[in-house]
């Protein structure tokens, strides 16, 4: 049986408070939580899905939230240690945790590198006091970059992480702050717009006019900015919102975009398994942690959503996922995909309007920086427009 790439993305759903600008699955618990009724359940949830993926090698572990970094370190390393006696893993596997910076989480770092962890994204977010308690982030600065020096100490692979755009930010004081964090990274940066996304405390400060983003232009200038600053510093964009040095990029991450095969577990997951036929299975987790856990106990899965994508939406997918990363896709791939052959002629007019470039293999297709600034209705033309 030929061996397959296989990331793994783990999901702890708790935080100390809920972020206003989040809609990510996370769970607020003020009488607490019992970490190792989780980890055992995490790795049941682990044993059903090696059940579906034989053949596969697991070339990267992400541990996502809610706030992975409130998982105590003997958990974190029960689920590597579970990975690692269900699937064979990469000599060269990547093992990232995003972590708050608050001070107690931060004295975790060496428990997270003993138990296996080799890269930490750490949510820095902002490097303003005013705006990082306006985005409900319950660190100072100080401590925001001692969380972030100690990990760069422990861990051979960081990420520093900030959200920009965000409420009275202008593009100046944006490239201010843009130049003290490059002078702190190590390797990677995660710059993140401020979206404002429904069902989340910003949304409906936003929809009561009680909250206002800088103007688009203001927006796209910033984006400029993050560009220009990151690539000048060594850091190019390999992705929409990531910046690496050659050999830093988060090759889990990179899976995604490249439209890989993944298992999620713990509440909310997702998943894309691969089938021979080359469709994919999407699977979903419950989303409520307490429900998850009795269903795990019972069944020894959460899995609430299990459907087929294959043809025109497997192609969209690919589109959505590789369209975002400066290596683009490949026009063969999405051809088989889709059972449809594209249209040259209308990627032409993209490729004229100077939104999209064909590699010197006129094989795959990148989104040009102008074009990723309309990224959504680049993808949606491609979509629409070339196959037929």
């Amino acid at each position: 049986m030929t061996q397959r790439n296989l990331g793994i993305y783990v999901h702890w759903p708790f935080c100390k408070a809920k972020c206003p600008y989040c809609d990510f699955n996370s769970h607020v618990r003020h009488h607490g939580v019992d970490p190792a009724s989780f980890g055992d359940a995490l790795a049941d949830e682990l044993s059903w899905f090696a059940r579906q993926t034989p053949g596969r090698t697991v070339t990267s572990v992400f541990f996502g939230g809610g706030t992975p970094s409130l998982m105590p370190p003997a958990i974190v390393g029960q689920v590597i240690d579970t990975v690692a006696d269900l699937w064979p893993m990469a000599d060269d596997v990547e093992i990232t945790l995003e972590s708050n910076p608050t001070s107690a989480e931060a004295a975790n770092f060496a428990g997270y590198r003993s138990a296996g962890v080799s890269r930490v994204s750490v949510g820095i977010q902002a490097l303003n006091e005013a705006d990082l308690k306006y985005l409900g982030r319950q660190h100072s600065v100080e401590e925001g970059l001692a969380a972030f020096q100690m990990a760069a100490r422990i861990f051979p692979r960081t990420s520093f992480d900030l959200i920009y755009a965000r409420p009275g930010q202008t593009p100046d004081r944006w490239e201010s702050e843009l130049r003290q964090a490059l002078a702190e990274q190590a390797g990677h940066m995660s710059l993140y717009q401020l979206t404002i996304e429904p069902e989340t405390a910003f949304f409906r400060l936003h929809e009561a006019g009680q909250l206002a983003t800088p103007h688009e232009d203001h927006a796209a200038e910033m984006y400029e900015i993050t560009r220009d600053l990151t690539s000048a510093a060594g850091l190019p964009a390999y992705e929409v919102s990531n910046h690496a040095r050659t050999g830093h990029e988060c090759r889990h991450n990179m899976l995604y975009w490249t439209y890989g095969e993944y298992a999620g577990v713990g509440p909310g997951a997702h998943s894309r398994l691969v089938a021979d036929d080359g469709s994919r299975r999407a699977l979903a987790t419950e989303k409520h942690p307490e429900t998850w856990l009795g269903s795990v106990s019972a069944d020894r899965n959460g899995v609430v959503e299990d459907t087929v994508v294959a043809g025109e939406d497997a192609a969209h997918e690919c589109l959505l996922m590789g369209m975002r990363t400066t290596q683009g896709v490949s026009l063969r791939r999405i051809e088989r995909m889709s059972g449809r052959r594209l249209d040259r002629s209308q990627l032409d007019h993209l490729v004229a309007d100077g939104l999209v470039c064909l590699m010197q293999d006129e094989d795959s297709i990148v989104a040009t920086p102008a074009g990723r600034q309309v990224l959504n209705s680049v993808i949606e033309y491609i979509a629409v427009k070339t196959l037929r």
